[in-house]
């Protein structure tokens, strides 16, 4: 299925504003932006070099009460900022409609980064986790497919808890989130 996001164009708000906005997770979230750290100075010059030279847009689905967003979007929006890259931020429950084209698994996760064209063609999408996170939760979900039974609150709690530890292997989740999007990047200009 091919998707346009053109529509969506000027709908949502710029990272800045997401971020004074946040209701929820507020200093969390500044703490994270905050302490961004490019892992390596290749990765800093790949997206600096991507200032100018590029007619990405990027439009960011996320939710200031969840916990992906609070450790994965910081670096988002510091990576992005060197880059020069447009970005706009849709918050979950207001943007529904573009959620439904961006499922994970069935499912409305967030962070969503989506990467389209000028003419709001998606190119690519990253999120809502780094790949060695999320196989966490997709091994979880396997194996516990039903919401219902009595002990899947304390079996989530305690993937969540190994999905923190997760993000903070290797270089953390600078590095996996930075790396990760420099490979999709790097495979679509």
């Amino acid at each position: 299925m091919s998707v346009n996001v053109a529509y969506k164009f000027g709908a949502g708000i710029t990272p800045l504003q997401f971020m004074e906005g946040m209701q929820k997770n507020k200093e969390a979230f500044q703490a994270n932006y905050d302490k961004f750290a490019w892992q390596s100075e290749e990765d800093r010059a790949f997206f600096e070099g991507l200032q100018g030279k590029s007619n990405l847009r990027v439009l960011i689905l996320a939710a200031d009460w969840c916990g992906d967003v609070v450790r994965s979007v910081p670096v988002v929006f510091q990576a992005l900022e060197a880059s020069g890259l447009t970005a706009e931020v849709f918050i979950l429950e207001q943007h529904q409609d573009l959620m439904e084209h961006f499922l994970t698994n069935g499912g409305r996760s967030v962070p969503i980064i989506i990467f389209a064209d000028d003419q709001g063609q998606v190119l690519g999408q990253w999120g809502p986790r780094p790949e060695h996170v999320q196989a966490l939760m997709i091994e979880f979900k396997r194996q516990n497919p039903a919401r219902e039974a009595p002990d899947y609150e304390e079996k989530i709690g305690e993937v969540r808890k190994a999905m923190a530890v997760k993000y903070e292997e290797g270089a953390g989740v600078n590095g996996s989130v930075v790396t990760e999007l420099r490979k999709l990047i790097s495979g679509l200009i």
